[in-house]
């Protein structure tokens, strides 16, 4: 199946684009691979109040952003429980937040909700911006050959026009290019004398081995933001102010109660992981509320399922840790890119 038909594409122009190539196929594991990110979703927040609204509202330092520079954040419930997690930036004064296009609609319905005499609008464009990923050994050059600067540094952010280029983190060189259909396409167009097409799995598999995890709608409201690492990941402010979740979120980590956090892991089984799936530990639940929950899984070259889950820190030190119950199959943890040590 082409990108399109899988992801949903609402930009017509850039669907039928794909859909031209979709003979091509796409590689699985390859060494540099060019991705249609239509399974994310994007939306501006324009207008006088937008800093201020979105700083009351979400788990990072919104203030702290500039045109230069990206960051994680979370949007939680006032239990401190993710409804959402993003990436967000800015640019000529507005705001993009880049979020899973399964959470965009709950996501825009609530945040819309509170924005009552503020002077903020919201946008989906989704439709009107097209999000390709690039990543592996040519990433750099390609890029080279179409801009005259890209960030060189994770989180960094370079603006070229009508194009945005997001540096994102992982092993091998890894950018995003949000641009409008027509030059979209050029840049399509050019990386892929180089670049193998590959598919949302593999652009989710660099996530999870760069340690981002995402909520989806099977695991929404089922996380404080320290569950998902995302204070490792520059997705949390512990000295911002007020916003929505935040005492339950600085009760997390000056009272030392969080006793749950996510581990990179690998199962060979015939069957996917899903996200929200329960982890068994066949030792025992020494707290009576399970031992864990999956958060994303995708295909591994190694054979079997990479995988991100939210596990009790006690488990982890048993070990024995199987995916749905004590037959399911085993988790063979993995290393993270970053400490869990706070």
């Amino acid at each position: 199946r082409s990108s399109a038909s899988r992801f949903n594409c609402r930009d017509s122009e850039w669907k039928t684009f794909l859909e031209t190539l979709s003979a091509d196929g796409t590689s699985p594991f390859p060494e540099c691979a060019l991705c249609d990110l239509s399974h994310l979703g994007l939306l501006r927040v324009s207008g006088e109040d937008a800093a201020e609204f979105l700083q009351g509202q979400f788990s990072n330092d919104i203030k702290a952003l500039n045109d230069n520079r990206s960051q994680m954040s979370a949007y939680c419930t006032p239990q401190g429980r993710m409804l959402a997690n993003f990436r967000i930036f800015q640019h000529g004064g507005d705001y993009f937040i880049q979020l899973p296009l399964e959470r965009l609609e709950p996501f825009l319905k609530r945040l819309s909700m509170f924005i009552l005499m503020a002077k903020v609008k919201i946008e989906d464009i989704s439709g009107q911006q097209v999000r390709i990923g690039l990543t592996g050994t040519c990433a750099e050059s390609l890029l080279k050959g179409l801009y005259p600067e890209i960030p060189a540094q994770s989180g960094g952010v370079q603006h070229e026009g009508d194009a945005t280029i997001l540096r994102l983190p992982g092993a091998e060189p890894r950018y995003e290019i949000i641009a409008p259909t027509e030059q979209a396409m050029a840049v399509w167009t050019h990386c892929a004398a180089e670049a193998s097409p590959a598919d949302a799995d593999y652009w989710a598999l660099l996530d999870i081995r760069a340690g981002i995890g995402s909520v989806l709608d099977t695991t929404a409201e089922a996380f404080v933001p320290q569950m998902i690492n995302l204070q490792r990941v520059d997705g949390v402010s512990f000295d911002k102010g007020c916003y929505v979740g935040q005492e339950v979120v600085a009760r997390m980590k000056y009272l030392g109660k969080l006793k749950r956090r996510m581990y990179l892991a690998r199962v060979n089984s015939d069957q996917p992981p899903l996200p929200g799936d329960e982890l068994h530990a066949t030792t025992g639940d020494e707290s009576g509320q399970g031992t864990g929950k999956v958060v994303d899984a995708r295909p591994s070259p190694d054979g079997g399922y990479e995988l991100l889950a939210v596990i009790e820190d006690a488990a982890v030190e048993r070990g024995d840790i199987s995916v749905g119950n004590e037959s399911g199959a085993k988790l063979e943890m993995l290393e993270l890119p970053y400490t869990l040590d706070d």
